[in-house]
């Protein structure tokens, strides 16, 4: 599976094999030590340091049903008459799929794929940006994708790729699409990451988003005793990104923020030298001075911070258990 895929998660191979993660997770062990694959948070990639990125066939049959509830999460943070960007890839895919229902909304992307999931909304606006087809994920790249984003002005851009990490922020194996995903950044008050579990831990050749600029990451809940996900997941919360878990469930993170409060209100202290739980990002050509106020998903100072506690709790607890 791994050669077919470049990358499989643990829990697919749990599920084709018919058999625990703990079976697998010690398997995937053995193979790494004959050197048939590299272990990577929540899954296994072909051998060789960077993550080789896998063609759209084999990427839209992985971790489906975590992209699947990432996207339902996503896009609860999308309002009625927005305007934003959507990069290409197979999590932004299934976000494209629910935002049709979102009327008024405008939607700029690179992607075929996003673009013929909202074809046939009534009430979305749908942008295209030029440059040259790239096959292997139906995207638009090149020199005449980046000119077509320059000047434009968004509220939040939607972005996946290949690998994420606390230290290099979110990063993918090809430098074209890199250089898109940078541009459509620049172009975004606030950048959402899209990364399902198999992501998290894993570095690729070409950063596109470092972690200082991501303003949320909505992730699926990582594999049980998987320490190196939670670890990733809160070293990202301790720059500020602020984390959103499907599948746990709203009462399971309000009970987890509860059951840890004094913790998280422990570190947010410790952390407020460097960056506060959201960061101010300006527009494109702007500087934002300290203290400047960005629209913030209808939220104020106070239920940011509270939100920050609840995330660092949330990732907590996911250590815990």
């Amino acid at each position: 599976m791994v050669r077919a895929n470049g990358a499989v998660s643990l829990r697919e191979l749990a599920r084709v094999v018919q058999t625990s993660e703990v079976t697998v997770r010690r398997d995937v062990r053995a193979l790494e030590a004959e050197g048939l694959l590299d272990r990577r948070h929540g899954g296994a990639v072909l051998p060789g340091g960077f993550t080789r990125e896998s063609g759209f066939p084999q990427k839209s049959h992985l971790a489906t049903a975590e992209k699947t509830a990432i996207a339902d999460l996503a896009a609860g943070l999308v309002e009625e008459g927005e305007a934003i960007v959507v990069g290409a890839g197979t999590t932004t895919q299934e976000l494209a799929r629910r935002l049709a229902r979102v009327p008024g909304l405008t939607v700029v992307t690179n992607s075929l794929l996003v673009a013929q999931a909202l074809a046939h909304a009534n009430r979305v606006e749908v942008v295209m940006t030029g440059g040259t087809l790239r096959g292997s994920n139906y995207a638009l790249v090149g020199s005449g994708a980046e000119q077509s984003l320059q000047g434009l002005r968004v509220s939040r851009a939607f972005l996946s790729g290949s690998g994420l990490t606390a230290e290099r922020g979110l990063s993918t194996s090809n430098m074209l699409s890199a250089s898109v995903d940078r541009a459509l950044v620049q172009a975004a008050a606030e950048v959402v990451v899209l990364a399902d579990h198999t992501k998290l831990g894993s570095d690729t050749m070409f950063q596109t988003v470092p972690t200082d600029l991501i303003t949320h990451l909505v992730t699926d809940e990582p594999a049980a005793h998987d320490d190196r996900a939670a670890a990733e997941l809160q070293a990202l919360a301790d720059q500020g990104v602020r984390i959103a878990v499907a599948g746990g469930g709203a009462g399971a993170a309000s009970s987890a923020a509860a059951s840890a409060a004094s913790a998280a209100s422990a570190a947010a202290d410790s952390g407020a030298g460097t960056r506060s739980g959201r960061r101010e990002m300006p527009l494109p050509g702007q500087r934002r001075t300290q203290g400047q106020p960005l629209r913030a998903l209808g939220e104020g100072a106070g239920e940011r911070d509270r939100e920050r506690d609840r995330d660092r709790a949330r990732v907590a607890d996911l250590r815990r258990r």
